[in-house]
């Protein structure tokens, strides 16, 4: 993540989705990624970009690109 740490307990995500019938068939319609990053000072710019671009980057994501709408959020601790 762009020189960031990723050491245990720096990185947490929790992902939602809401699952909707279409057609009587379920499907996951929406989901959302909450990041919540401790980060050491001085990478918080690093640390905005890497989840602002999360979406273009990430293997997953990039794989239900168009067909399921993802919102990326992120709570940032510089320590």
């Amino acid at each position: 993540m762009r020189q960031i740490p990723t050491e245990p307990n720096k990185v947490a995500a929790q992902v939602e989705g809401d699952v909707e019938a279409v057609e009587r068939v379920l499907r996951i319609a929406r989901m959302r990624v909450h990041y919540t990053l401790r980060i050491p000072r001085g990478m918080r710019e690093a640390a905005e970009r890497a989840v602002a671009t999360h979406e273009q980057k990430c293997p997953a994501a990039t794989s239900v690109r168009g067909c399921i709408p993802i919102a990326i959020t992120a709570d940032i601790t510089e320590e």
